[in-house]
């Protein structure tokens, strides 16, 4: 995560929509990495950590992605979009109160109109972005939802009982953010309408 092994993914932005092949370098990565932290150099020793058995056991490229689509976009709009529109939220609302009494004259179609404060117009700016902010939050319980334990299909063949609910519980204890398994893996592998919502 902190872009230590960037080198280590040598793929081209082209790829299928189930991201496949980042999700088969991933574990390669991690099985090297595995290889590297048991005192070995990467390809030396018996690769005691196996990409595909043991580092992709119980998943799919198809719930992996998914996945970490929904974590990347959760934590994009909770820990940047949602902070910086609230902070513009609180900078225009004290423009508002600063400028109260300042009268302008308000414009429609591109011609005067009738007398307003700046204080006025700017709660209205005010107003949209707390709007704006309320439509977002409310997007975040679906988009926390996570794919994962679904493997292939949504089916949850070859994964172990509890397995999706252990993961994404997991999954938010690992990014503080409460990610849970999706009620039905079949809509979370084949549609994003979580992350088009937010």
């Amino acid at each position: 995560l902190a872009g230590k092994l960037d080198d280590q993914f040598p793929l081209v932005i082209w790829q299928t929509g189930s991201g496949t092949q980042s999700n088969m370098n991933v574990n390669e990565v991690v099985a090297n990495r595995a290889q590297v932290l048991k005192g070995f150099e990467i390809g030396e020793g018996e690769q005691f950590i196996k990409a595909n058995d043991d580092v992709n056991k119980s998943q799919s490229s198809n719930d992996t992605f998914p996945t970490g689509m929904h974590i990347a976009a959760y934590k994009s709009v909770v820990e940047i979009t949602i902070p910086g529109v609230e902070k513009l939220r609180d900078t225009l609302h004290a423009k508002a109160t600063e400028f109260k009494n300042v009268v302008k004259i308000g414009r429609t179609h591109l011609m005067d109109a009738t007398p307003l404060t700046v204080g006025q117009e700017l709660s209205g700016y005010v107003a949209q972005l707390n709007y704006g902010l309320k439509a977002v939050k409310n997007t975040l319980a679906h988009l926390s939802e996570v794919a994962l334990g679904g493997t292939a299909v949504g089916t949850g063949l070859n994964t172990p009982a509890g397995y999706d609910a252990k993961v994404a519980e997991y999954i938010a204890e690992f990014t503080g953010h409460p990610f849970v398994t999706a009620e039905n893996k079949f809509e979370a592998l084949a549609a994003h309408d979580a992350i088009v919502e937010s």
